[in-house]
C-alpha cells in the first residue's frame, strides 16, 4: 500500500542504527551529526505467526508476508522551521510519511557525543517538538488569514471551519501537538486534512536505552513517560545496540537464546513492527493457495472491493464477490475444502467489511 513511517529525532540518538536493525539497509551509523543525508527506506517485514500456520497446513511454493516502509530521516537541529541545519528537508521528509517513529536517547554514553552536550530526552522531545509545531502554525495561519478574506458569504460550514482553525492555533501556542486536539473525524478530514499537519501523524517515541535499562526502563525513560502521558502516543523500551547484533545473527535458535538471555520475549525490533502497523491503523488478510500463501495490507474498514483492489485494480472494478473463511475455522478444519463442508466459508458482497485475518478468494470479471 506504500504506507511509510518516519523514524526522527536529534543528531547521534540511534536512529540510522535502529533503521538498520530493522531493514539491514545500512544506513550509515556513525559518530557526528547529519550522517544520514538523504532519507533511507527500507522495506520490513510484519512478524505474523499465522503465516507460519497457514505454511504448514497449505504447504505453498512460497510465503510473502505482510510489509511496512521504514525511511530514516536525516537528524534536526533547532531553527529547522525556519530552514536551519538540514530543517526544510527534514520537515519535508516527514510530510511524507504516514506515522512518526519518534527515537529518543535515554542511555549515558561519554563515547557519543549528544548535539546539545548532555543527555536529556523530555528537551530533546520538545525541541523536534518545537520546530514541527512552528511549521504547523504557520500553515494555519496562511489559511486563517485567507479563509477570513472569504468569510464574508456567511455559510455557516465555512465559519464553522474558521473557528475550529483559531480554536486549533490556540491549543498549539500552548505547545502542544495537533494530534491531541480534539475534534470529530468528519471535521478533521473537512477542514484540516489540506494544511498536512506534521504535528497530527500518529506516534510512537521510542526510548533508546542502554542493555541493562532494556526491560525495566531508567530515569531517562520514566521522564519520557510523564512528558507524553498526555499525548496519544505509545513508548516503547528499545536497546539499539541490542537490535544491532540481534540483526547479524543468521541463526533463529542463537537470537532467540540471546534475547533469553536479556530476560526478553521478542526482539525491540520485532515489537516496533507490530506498533508501527497498528499506528498506521493496518490490519492483513491472506490468500492462501498451493502457489502462494500470502498477507495483503489493508487499513482497517475496507470493504471488500477495496480489499481485492490491494491485488490488483482489476479486482475492484470488476468485483462480483469475496469468498471468506475465518483463520480459526481454517486451521481447526485443516484445509479450504473441509471449511466448505464444513458451512465454514461464507460467499461475501460489495458490502463486507473486511476482517484482520480473513482468507480470502475473489471472484471477479473484467
Amino acid at each position: 500500500m506504500g504506507l511509510q513511517a518516519g523514524i526522527v529525532g536529534l543528531p547521534n540518538v540511534g536512529k540510522s542504527t535502529l533503521f538498520n536493525a530493522l531493514s539491514n539497509a545500512k544506513a550509515v551509523a556513525a559518530n557526528f551529526p547529519f550522517c544520514t543525508i538523504e532519507p533511507n527506506i527500507g522495506v520490513i517485514t510484519v512478524p505474523d505467526e499465522r503465516l507460519i500456520a497457514l505454511e504448514k497446513i497449505v504447504n505453498p511454493q512460497r510465503v510473502v508476508p505482510a510489509t511496512v516502509e521504514i525511511v530514516d530521516i536525516a537528524g534536526l537541529v533547532k531553527g529547522a522551521s525556519k530552514g536551519e541545519g538540514l530543517g526544510n528537508q527534514f520537515l519535508g521528509n516527514i510530510r511524507a510519511t504516514d506515522a512518526i517513529i519518534h527515537v529518543l536517547r535515554c542511555f549515558e554514553d561519554d563515547n557519543i557525543i549528544h548535539v546539545d552536550g548532555n543527555v536529556n530526552p523530555v528537551r530533546d522531545k520538545e525541541i523536534i517538538d518545537t520546530e514541527l509545531q512552528l511549521k504547523d502554525l504557520e500553515g494555519i495561519d496562511k489559511k486563517i488569514s485567507k479563509n477570513e478574506k472569504l468569510s464574508k458569504t456567511g455559510d455557516k460550514e465555512f465559519l464553522h471551519g474558521l473557528d475550529l482553525l483559531k480554536q486549533l492555533k490556540a491549543f498549539m501556542e500552548q505547545g502542544k501537538n495537533a494530534r491531541g486536539f480534539e475534534v470529530s473525524p468528519e471535521d478533521k478530514e473537512k477542514h484540516f486534512a489540506d494544511l498536512f499537519l506534521l504535528t497530527m501523524k500518529p506516534v510512537i517515541y521510542v526510548c533508546n536505552v542502554d542493555e541493562k535499562s532494556v526491560v525495566g526502563g531508567n530515569n531517562h525513560s520514566e521522564a519520557v513517560k510523564e512528558a507524553v502521558k498526555n499525548e496519544k502516543a505509545e513508548t516503547l523500551l528499545i536497546s539499539a545496540s541490542i537490535e544491532s547484533e540481534i540483526a547479524v545473527m543468521e541463526s533463529f535458535e542463537d537470537r532467540q537464546l540471546f534475547l533469553e538471555d536479556m530476560g526478553l520475549h521478542e526482539s525491540g525490533v520485532a515489537r516496533l513492527i507490530t506498533s508501527t502497523y497498528r499506528l498506521l491503523n493496518l490490519a492483513t488478510y491472506f490468500t492462501a493457495g498451493v502457489q502462494e500463501v500470502r498477507a495483503w495490507t489493508i487499513t482497517k474498514g475496507m470493504l471488500a472491493p477495496q480489499a481485492a483492489g490491494v491485488i490488483h485494480t482489476d479486482f475492484e472494478k470488476g468485483f462480483i464477490r469475496a469468498e471468506v473463511i475465518k483463520y480459526t475455522d481454517f486451521i481447526k478444519y485443516g484445509s479450504e475444502a473441509a471449511c466448505r463442508d464444513n458451512g465454514k466459508l461464507a460467499v461475501q458482497g460489495k458490502d463486507y467489511l473486511v476482517e484482520d485475518g480473513d482468507i480470502m478468494h475473489f471472484r471477479f470479471n473484467v
